[in-house]
C-alpha cells in the first residue's frame, strides 16, 4: 500500500512516515502544497495524510484540487484547529476523515486503515509487473523469466519505486528523497551507483532493457525502449 504525506513539519512528517514505514507502507512525503500536487498527479496513491496548514497553496486547496480531477483516493486531514467550522470545511471539500493535533501514531494508523476498508480501494495481489519483470513484494524479490533475482534492502525499495511509477521519469532527487531522509548528504550520484547495481541484476543478461536514463531528468522504467 502506498502513502502520500503532506506535512510542513518536517519531523513530524519523518515521524509519521517512520511509524507507517514500520507497518509496512510505502511512503512518499512532501512539506508544501504545490509538491503536493504533483506528487498526487504523478503518482497513483492509496490514500494520502494532509495538513491543511501549508506554505503557498494550503490543504484546503490541494483537497479540491485532487477532487476536482475525481480522483477518489482517501484523504486524511491534519489541523492544529479543533472547531466545528474548520472540521466541515474540510469534510465538505472531499475529506474522508479529520484529526486533530497532537495525535497518538496509533490512532492515526487505525484512522488510515478504516479510511482504506471504506474506500474499497485496498489491493489484494502482492505483485508489480512491467513487461517481463515481476516484483513479489512479500517475498521482496524480483523475477524475470522464471529466475529469482535477489536484492538488497536498498535496490528492492528503488526498483519498486520505479515499478511503481512505470513509465514516470523520476528525478535523482525524487527517487533520493523518497528512499533516504531528507537530511541524507551522501549526494543523488549514490542513486546512480544503485541504478547500475540493479540494471547488472534485471537487465545485463536480457536483451530487452528495462530501466531506462532520460538525459537531463533522471529515469525510468518501462516495457518499451
Amino acid at each position: 500500500m502506498k502513502l502520500l504525506i503532506v506535512e510542513d513539519e518536517k519531523r513530524l512528517c519523518q515521524t509519521i512516515a517512520k511509524h507507517l514505514k514500520a507497518e509496512g507502507y510505502t511512503i512518499d512525503t512532501c512539506y508544501n502544497g504545490s509538491d503536493a500536487i504533483d506528487y498526487i498527479e504523478g503518482t497513483e496513491y492509496d490514500a494520502i495524510i494532509l495538513d491543511i496548514m501549508l506554505p503557498g497553496i494550503d490543504g484546503i486547496a490541494v483537497l479540491k484540487k485532487v477532487r476536482s480531477k475525481k480522483l477518489k483516493t482517501p484523504v486524511l486531514l491534519l489541523t492544529a484547529k479543533n472547531t466545528v467550522e474548520d472540521k466541515v470545511t474540510g469534510l465538505d471539500s472531499g475529506a474522508d476523515d479529520y484529526l486533530t493535533k497532537p495525535f497518538s501514531l496509533e490512532e492515526l494508523s487505525a484512522r488510515i486503515r478504516v479510511m482504506i476498508r471504506r474506500s474499497g480501494v485496498e489491493r489484494v495481489d502482492n505483485f508489480l509487473t512491467v513487461g517481463p519483470l515481476t516484483l513479489d513484494t512479500d517475498k521482496k524479490v524480483a523475477i524475470r523469466e522464471g529466475k529469482e533475482i535477489t536484492l538488497t534492502a536498498k535496490e528492492y525499495s528503488i526498483l519498486e519505486y520505479l515499478m511503481h511509477n512505470k513509465e514516470i521519469v523520476l528525478s535523482r532527487e525524487k527517487i533520493q528523497q523518497h528512499i533516504w531522509n531528507y537530511d541524507y548528504e551522501g549526494g543523488s550520484n549514490i542513486i546512480d551507483v544503485y541504478i547500475r547495481t540493479l540494471r547488472n541484476k534485471i537487465d545485463a543478461k536480457f536483451d530487452q532493457k528495462l530501466i531506462q536514463t532520460v538525459r537531463g531528468l533522471g529515469y525510468v522504467i518501462k516495457s518499451e525502449e
